[in-house]
This record gives structure tokens, C-alpha cells and sequence, in this order.
């Protein structure tokens, strides 16, 4: 089983940076590929960046490529997601997620199991 908390996240201004992450309290963690996928009010949920099992395959949204970066500890359980250079435009609900599959990053039902997320405001 899966369970996701999140953390990290809160108001900064425009060109802040902010850390998020995200423990999972079960066994399987390394087992599957982990997610951040973000909501913004009125919008469709997107898949920002995703890491394989190992942390050697990463997928970035061109939104945010070059301003964020995912990393996994699996000793810890534990995914996170670096935020650099935000932007206004980066408010959303930002949620933990796994799958067990390799593919179909960007598709938000690809995703298994969620996190309650975690909000994220960029005041300009």
C-alpha cells in the first residue's frame, strides 16, 4: 500500500524558490515510478515532472524545465521537487503522486495513488 503526504509548500515571491516533498509510509516506495502534478484553480491537473524507480529517467513538463528538479531518496521513502525562478503562473495545488507504470507521464489517470497536495502561491 501507498500513502503520500506532502510538505514544503506556502507563499513566496516571484524568483523564490521553494522545496517540496513527499513520504511514503509503505514498503513498496522504490517500486514505483514517483510524480508531482499540480492544479491550478479552473484548470486541468498536469503532470509537472515524474522519476523512474531508480532515478536515472526523468520527465519534465516544458513549462518547467530548467526552473525545477525531481529527486528520489528511496532509503527514505521520500520524493522532492526543487522550485526555482517561480513564476505566478506556477499557483496551484501541488499533489504527490506513484504509479507503477513507466509511461503515460502526462496523462493524469496514468497516476495511482495521491497525495492531499500541497498549496503553492507566487505572489508577483
Amino acid at each position: 500500500q501507498v500513502h503520500l503526504v506532502e510538505s514544503g509548500g506556502g507563499l513566496v515571491q516571484a524568483g523564490g524558490s521553494l522545496r517540496l516533498s513527499c513520504a511514503d509510509s509503505g514498503r513498496s516506495f522504490s517500486a514505483y515510478t514517483m510524480g508531482w502534478l499540480r492544479q491550478a484553480p479552473g484548470k486541468e491537473r498536469e503532470c509537472v515532472a515524474a522519476v523512474n524507480w531508480s532515478g536515472r529517467a526523468i520527465h519534465y513538463a516544458d513549462f518547467v524545465k530548467g526552473r525545477f528538479t525531481i529527486s528520489r531518496d528511496n532509503a527514505k521513502n521520500t520524493v522532492y521537487l526543487q522550485m526555482n525562478s517561480l513564476k505566478p503562473e506556477d499557483t496551484a495545488v501541488y499533489y504527490c503522486s506513484a504509479t507503477p507504470r513507466s509511461s503515460d507521464y502526462g496523462d493524469p489517470s496514468s497516476w495511482t495513488y495521491w497525495g492531499q497536495g500541497t498549496q503553492v502561491t507566487v505572489s508577483s
